[in-house]
């Protein structure tokens, strides 16, 4: 499957209030709600540990392109498994049908990560349901956005220090991509304020890429997770 987009002449892969609770007490081993559902400590461990069990030894074979195989981190765990929840919410109540599905050996290959893992499954499903995301009604970039993608960009060594803040934005709003992306984003982001997504403090700000630069730096991400309180809680 193809995930590859272009932002200017840059390869890019598109590698997309708190909750009223009462009684509440204080829940370490959560770590994320979705509404009236979570998704715990244990899952992440679990995803973590059937990676882990996955990766080549150091004598096995390395990804594809020689890349090391590495396990993800808990941060990346947590934010799939929460968006991944989040889309097929979305795609099933408006009756949306994916455009295009995701190979999950290319998945592996393109970000070296463990073949046949469970969590290269639920990335594989996850750009999935993005490819159902409504994005035919482009946003236009605001002022913000762009100075947040050019600050994206400088950081990414993909706008150099001579360059003009003018000129990049410029460079980088080229075609479609970025305003499709934002497009997407608004969507995500209104399911995620809608189904009052809580996120741990240990994994925020937590964000997934929609739109990244040629080193796999996000260029346009939507934030998952409302702020919430310091502590996590769970109602009794």
């Amino acid at each position: 499957m193809q995930r590859v987009r272009r932002l200017a002449s840059i390869a890019v892969i598109a590698v997309l209030g708190t909750t009223a609770l009462s009684a509440c007490r204080s829940d370490s081993s959560v770590a994320a709600y979705l509404g009236d559902r979570k998704i715990t400590e244990a899952e992440v461990t679990s995803v973590l540990e059937d990676a882990t069990s996955r990766v080549p030894s150091p004598s096995g074979e390395a990804a594809a392109g020689g890349a090391v195989v590495r396990v993800p981190s808990r941060s990346e765990v947590v934010r799939v498994l929460v968006l991944g929840d989040v889309c097929r919410r979305l795609t099933a109540e408006r009756g949306l049908q994916p455009s295009e599905r995701a190979n999950p050996d290319q998945v592996a290959a393109q970000f070296a990560l463990p073949a046949g893992s469970r969590y290269v499954q639920q990335l594989a499903e996850l750009y999935t349901c993005l490819t159902a995301i409504p994005a035919d009604q482009q946003v236009t970039p605001t002022d913000a956005d762009l100075t947040d993608l050019v600050a994206r960009g400088r950081r990414a060594g993909v706008v150099s220090p001579d360059e003009r803040d003018a000129d990049a934005r410029n460079r980088l709003s080229q075609g479609p991509q970025l305003g499709t992306a934002l497009s997407q984003r608004k969507v995500l982001s209104e399911a995620l304020d809608r189904d009052e997504i809580i996120v741990s403090p240990r994994y925020r700000p937590l964000e997934f890429p929609l739109l990244s630069f040629s080193d796999g730096s996000p260029a346009v991400s939507v934030l998952i997770g409302q702020a919430g309180p310091d502590m996590l809680v769970e109602a009794r």
